[in-house]
C-alpha cells in the first residue's frame, strides 16, 4: 500500500499500559468513526506496514487506545511511539456539499465571483494558522485562505470551487 492511496489518520503519542497498549491522537473531527478498526497502516521508516487491531476504544474523546496483535510488551510499544497512522482512502467517510478533503480538491479550478477564473489548485498549505489554497495561474502562485466565508460553492462534477475573496486580494499576486 502506498501513501498516495491512504489518508493520514493520526499519530501514536504514548504508551498506555505495560502490555503493549498505545494511545493515538487522531486527526479527525469524528474520532468515534475509527474506534472499531480491524487494521491500520503504521509508517515505519517510510514504509506503510499493516498492523492488526486486537482492540481499540476512544480514550478521553480525541485519543484512541489501541492494542495491536503481536505488540505485547513495553519495548514493542516503544518502537511505535511517534509513528504516523494511515488508512486506505476508501475508508474515508464521503463528504457532501461544500465540505471536502484537502487531497480531493487538488486539480480543481478556482473561480472568484469578482475576479473570474483564477487558476488550478496545486496544493493545500496547512502549515499556517489558516489553511491556504495554493493556486497556479500561468506560473504565478496565488494563495487564497480556505475560509468558510470565502468558499461559495464546491462543484465536484465540474471540479471547480467558487470563491468570493475580498476586493484586490488576487490582484496583489498579479501586480509586479
Amino acid at each position: 500500500m502506498k501513501k498516495d492511496d491512504c489518508f493520514y489518520l493520526g499519530k501514536i503519542v504514548k504508551k498506555y499500559s505495560f502490555k503493549g497498549e498505545l494511545l493515538a491522537k487522531l486527526d479527525t473531527d469524528e474520532p468515534d468513526l475509527y474506534d472499531q478498526l480491524e487494521a491500520i497502516f503504521v509508517d515505519l521508516r517510510g514504509n506503510l506496514v499493516p498492523f492488526f487491531v486486537e482492540s481499540s476504544q476512544l480514550h478521553k474523546s480525541d485519543l484512541l487506545r489501541l492494542k495491536f496483535e503481536d505488540v505485547d510488551t513495553e519495548a514493542d510499544a516503544d518502537a511505535l511511539i511517534k509513528t504516523d497512522l494511515y488508512l486506505p482512502l476508501d475508508l474515508l467517510p464521503k463528504l457532501e456539499g461544500d465540505k471536502f478533503y484537502f487531497h480531493e480538491v487538488i486539480g480543481f479550478k478556482i473561480k472568484d465571483q469578482n475576479f473570474g477564473a483564477v487558476g488550478t489548485i496545486t496544493g493545500i498549505n496547512d502549515s499556517t494558522a489558516q489553511a491556504l489554497f495554493e493556486i497556479d495561474r500561468d506560473g504565478i502562485e496565488i494563495l487564497i485562505p480556505m475560509n468558510d466565508e470565502f468558499i461559495v460553492k464546491v462543484d465536484r462534477e465540474q471540479q471547480t470551487i467558487e470563491v468570493k475573496t475580498p476586493e484586490g486580494l488576487i490582484d496583489l499576486y498579479l501586480e509586479s
